[in-house]
């Protein structure tokens, strides 16, 4: 509801960047520049530390900090609904790169996997943001010539506590079982194994991981029958089994942000720092 007094008031009230407050824009282009320009960071691979159990190899579009930041908190917290387009399109980036990465570049569907809000915060919101951004990832990398399409499959099975303030093992011990496939959503995984798709998990911020490390065993714990798990750190199956299905080769995911932290430690540089915190 939020999101829609926004789009109104838009139409009649003067605008400002939500990057930078520049006037009479919504988004201005070197604020744009910063999630899809060429001097960015991103995309690139993203590790917390310490890395948490059963995470896949994931990819951020962006750092989170100063401008990136500020832009995705508009449109998650603040409504600020046509940020949409240009933040898919520079998670639409880090899909690629993670998929080219893993060796899923051929013409095989990407299926993008959301992490999912709870009804909680979507009620409060008036939106589910990283729906919202997948849809236009989704459709960015169809505009460029790759078949994409989101799979909404995972849920929340129980609510979670508020993860401000936690740490990375609270946050573990917090969403430890908490999602799960929704009924229906196997049967769709089966069908998208058939079309030989690959599973890519997407979130707006990675902050310590365990989010993405329980997407991943929800997933993983609703395999198709008779079809070994995802081949990724903290489950079983041996190469030769994970490689007679393209679905379940290798789980990989793909986020807007994270931490600085997280691609200077993909550097090995000496001013990495453990990532534990920042919003979810």
């Amino acid at each position: 509801m939020r999101g829609w007094w926004r789009e109104v008031a838009g139409l009649v009230l003067p605008v400002s960047c939500e990057g930078c407050g520049r006037p009479r824009t919504a988004l201005c282009a070197a604020c744009a520049d910063t999630l899809t320009g060429p001097g960015r960071t991103g995309p690139g691979r993203v590790r917390p530390a310490p890395e948490p159990r059963g995470l896949p190899v994931t990819y951020a579009a962006v750092p989170y900090e100063g401008v990136a930041r500020a832009l995705l908190l508009a449109h998650k917290e603040r409504g600020a609904l046509p940020l949409a387009g240009p933040l898919g399109a520079a998670l639409a980036g880090a899909v690629t790169a993670v998929a080219g990465a893993a060796g899923a570049s051929g013409s095989g569907p990407l299926l993008l996997v959301p992490v999912p809000s709870s009804r909680r915060s979507v009620r409060a919101r008036g939106h589910d943001p990283t729906r919202r951004v997948a849809l236009a990832a989704a459709g960015r990398l169809r505009r460029a010539g790759r078949a994409a399409r989101v799979l909404p499959v995972l849920r929340q099975r129980r609510t979670v506590a508020d993860q401000a303030g936690l740490g990375a093992a609270e946050r573990r011990a917090n969403l430890a079982g908490a999602l799960d496939v929704a009924p229906g959503g196997a049967w769709l995984l089966r069908e998208a194994a058939r079309t030989g798709g690959r599973v890519v998990l997407v979130d707006d911020l990675m902050t310590t991981g365990a989010t993405l490390a329980e997407a991943a065993r929800a997933l993983a714990a609703a395999r198709p029958a008779g079809h070994p798990p995802f081949t990724i750190p903290g489950f079983a199956g041996s190469p030769e089994e994970a490689a007679a299905h393209p679905l379940f080769e290798r789980l990989t995911a793909a986020v807007l942000a994270s931490s600085p932290a997280s691609f200077e430690l993909n550097r090995n540089s000496p001013r990495t720092r453990d990532v534990a915190g920042g919003e979810r």
